[in-house]
C-alpha cells in the first residue's frame, strides 16, 4: 500500500488530472461553509439552474490557475492538490470567521488590509495574532511542504527540464499577470461583469466560493476606470464649485464623526446620562436616527459616504475601500468643492496617519491640512488606547479659534476613544464590556459639552454635524444590534442660531445626505444641488 504513490506517479498525466478533479470536488463541498445555512438561502443565486451550471463551470479556471501554481513550484500532483485544497479552505475559514464576528464575507479590498491587520491588532480584534500564530503557521506551510518535496516524485520530464519549468511557471503566472493589462483586462472586466452582474459580495461567495469572489471582484475593480466613474457620475460632477455660494459672515462647518457611537438609551439602558445629546436634540434644526454603511466596523465606508455624498451603490466594487483610489471621486466630494468655493479644508483624526491609506486619500479629496495622531501628545501607556474626546476637542477648539474670521472653514474630526475592545483597565475597576462602553460613552459627552460650549462662543456662523459612524461591534449586549442605525444632529451655533428656534421632531437620514442637509439649513447650497 505504501508503494501506491509511486505506481500512480508512472501515469503523471493521468494522476494530476484526477488531483485536479479531487482538488474541485473538495473546494466545491467546502466553499459552502463561507456562510451559514440561512445566508445561503438567503443568497442563492436568482438565475436558476441553468446559471448554476456556468457558475460552476467559471469557478474552475480559478481552481485550475491556483493548482497550476501549486504545481510549477513542486511539479507533484498530490503536493499540487493538497496546496491548492488548503489554499481554498484557508481562505473560506477566514471569510467564516470575518461574517461570524461582522456579518460579512471576505471582499477584495480586505486583501489590502492585510498588513494593517497584523500592525493594528488590537483594532481589528485580532490580538490571537501572535507569535504562536506564526509558529502553527510556517510549521504548516513549510513543514508540509517540505515533507510533500522529500516523499512525493517530481513528474517532471526527465528531458528538457528547463523548457519545462519555465512553461509552466508561464502558464501558471502569465494569465493573473495579464489581468494588469489593458487589452486583455478590459473585456475580461466585461465578461466577469456580465457574470457576476450587480455587486453583491453575498451572492457572489454563495454562486463561485470565497476565492472565487474575490477574485472576480477584482477583476470588475480593476475594469472600473476614472473616465466610466465620471461619465456615471456626471449629474454630481455638475454640482462644482458653482453650486456651493458663499455667506455675509464666513460660516465654519465642524463634523464629529463620533467612533461607534449609539444612544444605548434606544435599547432600553436607563443607567446611562447623556445630558449634552439631550441638550442637542432641543438645538437640532433636524436630528435623529442614521442609517448605516456597515455595522460594527469599517468606519471609513461611512466617513466617505458622509463626504462623498454618493450612495454605496452609486461605486460599485469600489464602496469596500472608496480610498484606495480616492481620486476617481475628487471632483465631486464635498471637501473638494468647499475648497475650490475658497474654504479652509483640515482634517483631524488622532489614529495613524497611514491607517485605510487616510494620508494619501485625504489630500487628494480635498483637505488642506490633516491633523493625525502624531499631531497629539498621546501615551498609550499613560494615556489609553486612544486620544480622548476630551484632548481631541482641546485641538479642535484650538484650530476652530486659529481660523481667520473673514475665512470659511470646514472641520472634519474622525474620533477614536469609543472604539472597541471594552477591556478591563480602559475605565477604572470597570471589567464588563458594556459598563466599560457606557462610562466611554459618558466621557464622550461631557467633552461634546466642552466642545458645544466653546463652538458657541466663536463670532461666526457655526453649524455642527454629529453622527455616530456605526453601532459598536459589544456582542456581550447584543449580535447584532436589534437596530443598529446611529444618531445624528445637524445644530446651528454661535451666530448661526435663530432667536425663534423650536425643537423639531426626530427625522431618519442617510449618510451621504448629512452634508446636503447641513448645507440646506445653513442657505449655503443651490437649489440645484437639492
Amino acid at each position: 500500500m505504501a508503494l501506491l504513490p509511486f505506481q500512480l506517479h508512472d501515469y503523471p498525466t493521468a494522476l494530476t488530472l484526477g488531483c485536479f478533479l479531487l482538488s474541485c470536488a473538495v473546494i466545491f463541498f467546502t466553499d459552502r461553509f463561507a456562510l451559514p445555512k440561512r445566508e445561503r438561502r438567503k443568497n442563492a443565486s436568482p438565475y436558476g439552474r441553468n446559471q448554476d451550471i456556468v457558475d460552476i463551470l467559471a469557478r474552475l479556471p480559478v481552481i485550475a490557475l491556483v493548482f497550476a501554481g501549486f504545481f510549477a513550484i513542486s511539479w507533484r500532483p498530490l503536493y499540487a492538490a493538497a496546496g491548492t485544497m488548503s489554499f481554498f479552505i484557508i481562505f473560506t475559514g477566514i471569510s467564516r470567521a470575518k461574517f461570524k464576528f461582522i456579518r460579512e464575507p471576505l471582499v477584495f479590498s480586505d486583501i489590502a488590509l492585510v498588513a494593517d491587520v497584523f500592525k493594528y491588532k488590537t483594532i481589528f480584534y485580532a490580538s490571537s495574532l501572535n507569535i504562536v500564530f506564526w509558529i502553527v503557521a510556517f510549521l504548516y506551510v513549510f513543514g508540509v511542504s517540505g515533507l510533500y518535496m522529500y516523499f512525493e516524485p517530481s513528474v517532471l520530464p526527465a528531458r528538457d527540464k528547463l523548457f519545462w519549468i519555465v512553461l509552466m511557471v508561464l502558464a501558471a503566472s502569465a494569465p493573473w499577470i495579464s489581468l494588469f493589462h489593458g487589452p486583455v483586462n478590459r473585456p475580461t472586466a466585461a465578461l466577469v461583469q456580465r457574470l457576476v452582474g450587480k455587486v453583491n459580495v453575498k451572492m457572489s461567495t454563495v454562486r463561485f466560493g470565497t476565492f472565487g469572489s474575490v477574485v472576480f471582484h477584482f477583476i470588475i475593480w480593476l475594469g472600473v476606470k476614472r473616465e466610466k466613474i465620471v461619465a456615471e457620475l456626471s449629474e454630481l460632477l455638475r454640482a462644482a464649485v458653482h453650486d456651493l455660494i458663499g455667506h455675509e459672515e464666513a460660516p465654519l462647518i465642524v463634523v464629529w464623526q463620533s467612533e461607534s457611537f449609539i444612544d444605548m438609551r434606544h435599547f432600553g439602558v436607563d443607567t446611562i446620562k447623556l445630558p449634552t445629546i439631550d441638550r442637542l436634540r432641543k438645538q437640532a434644526v433636524q436630528w435623529g436616527r442614521l442609517s448605516n454603511v456597515f455595522e460594527g466596523g469599517y468606519t471609513l465606508r461611512t466617513e466617505f459616504a458622509v463626504l462623498s455624498g454618493l450612495v454605496p451603490d452609486d461605486i460599485h466594487v469600489d464602496a469596500s475601500y472608496p480610498y484606495l483610489r480616492a481620486s476617481h471621486y475628487a471632483d465631486v466630494v464635498w471637501p473638494g468643492k468647499l475648497k475650490r468655493a475658497g474654504w479652509s479644508t483640515h482634517f483631524i483624526h488622532p489614529y495613524d496617519r497611514t491607517f485605510f491609506l487616510r494620508h494619501k486619500a485625504m489630500p487628494v479629496l480635498g483637505f488642506e491640512k490633516l491633523s493625525m495622531l502624531d499631531a497629539f501628545d498621546h501615551d498609550c501607556t499613560r494615556d489609553g488606547l486612544y486620544v480622548s474626546d476630551a484632548a481631541l476637542t482641546e485641538r479642535v477648539v484650538a484650530e476652530a479659534r486659529k481660523l481667520p474670521l473673514e475665512e470659511s472653514g470646514f472641520l472634519f474630526i474622525a474620533s477614536m476613544a469609543n472604539h472597541g475592545p471594552w477591556e478591563p483597565g480602559r475605565v477604572g475597576e470597570l471589567a464588563n464590556p458594556v459598563d466599560i462602553y457606557l462610562a466611554i460613552l459618558e466621557q464622550s459627552d461631557a467633552a461634546l459639552k466642552q466642545l458645544i460650549d466653546s463652538l458657541d462662543k466663536l463670532d461666526r456662523p457655526v453649524w455642527l454635524a454629529f453622527y455616530g459612524d456605526h453601532a459598536p461591534l459589544l456582542k456581550s449586549f447584543a449580535d447584532p444590534f436589534p437596530d443598529p442605525r446611529t444618531d445624528y444632529f445637524i445644530v446651528p451655533l454661535a451666530k448661526a442660531k435663530s432667536a425663534n428656534h423650536r425643537s423639531v421632531p426626530p427625522q431618519d437620514e442617510d449618510p451621504w445626505n448629512l452634508l446636503r442637509a447641513l448645507l440646506k439649513h445653513a442657505d449655503l447650497h443651490k437649489d440645484a444641488l437639492q
